[in-house]
């Protein structure tokens, strides 16, 4: 992992503005933002432009890496399966416009989950997938923000049975801390798939005891060993960005500057440079 590869996810700070948190990120040391979606929607519909955005991103030399906001509708139907997709395309759209980057995405599940399952979700991003082939941005599917793709190794299901250049997986720690996934899940096979990473460490408890949001804490501060899945990851190929994305009340409760700045020397650190 090196410094040019380290982003922050507007997730893990509370600011007044987008001004404020993009301010904070560039005094912190970041060169690389993941939006959490609502906040640049909310930015952009008090009247400001693409355009706008992008001059404030160039003017604090911050880079857009991609964003989040929902899970994919995969076993809905009707009016409510073409508005959750219609959201999706308009997500990778401004993503796309800001400078390309990977959007984030969750799944529903069926009543009753299956591996039958997990290959529609896979179908259902391809065809998701094909109808953005004039933007360039990724689709990632964040196992465990979901019913049904509940760990890394159903993650790769879902992206073998998709089978597009565009469709992989996002890797978080704190939901391999808190699934059945294992370190011997990441290998030569199953490591390509991966898209994004969020990067992040969990207090010290069970996984199976700890909540995969509220029991993260700051990078080298918790349980996981991080050398070794970083090491892990980059063996097999990785050589993505690391975001990190925390839902920490006590960085919440810091002005954005301040919370920026310990998620910065907390992840660099961890850096080889």
């Amino acid at each position: 992992m090196d410094r040019a590869h380290l982003a922050i996810n507007s997730v893990s700070s509370r600011q007044s503005s987008l001004e404020e948190a993009l301010e904070a990120y560039e005094s912190a040391g970041f060169r690389n933002v993941e939006f959490q979606m609502g906040l640049l929607k909310k930015w952009l519909a008090d009247g400001r432009s693409v355009d706008d955005a992008r001059q404030l991103l160039a003017a604090r030399r911050l880079h857009c890496i991609g964003g989040f906001e929902a899970g994919i509708d995969c076993f809905s139907v009707g009016e409510k399966h073409e508005a959750n997709h219609r959201l999706h395309l308009e997500n990778a759209r401004l993503i796309h416009e800001l400078g390309g980057g990977t959007l984030v995405v969750g799944t529903d599940g069926p009543e009753r989950p299956s591996l039958e399952a997990l290959d529609i979700v896979g179908q259902t991003m391809r065809g998701l997938a094909e109808r953005m082939t004039d933007l360039n941005v990724d689709l990632a599917v964040e196992f465990n923000w979901s019913p049904l793709v509940k760990s890394f190794k159903s993650a790769v299901v879902v992206s073998e049975a998709a089978d597009h250049p565009r469709v992989g997986i996002l890797f978080d720690p704190a939901h391999y801390y808190t699934t059945v996934s294992k370190p011997e899940h990441l290998n030569e096979r199953t490591v390509p798939w991966i898209k994004h990473v969020h990067f992040d460490d969990m207090r010290d408890k069970p996984g199976e005891y700890s909540n995969c949001n509220s029991d993260r804490v700051l990078p080298g501060e918790g349980a996981i060993d991080l050398p070794d899945l970083i090491g892990r990851l980059e063996r097999h190929g990785y050589r993505g960005y690391y975001s990190i994305e925390m839902f920490n009340e006590d960085l919440w409760k810091l002005p954005a500057a301040e919370a920026a700045r310990l998620c910065y020397e907390s992840m660099a650190r961890l850096t080889a440079d």
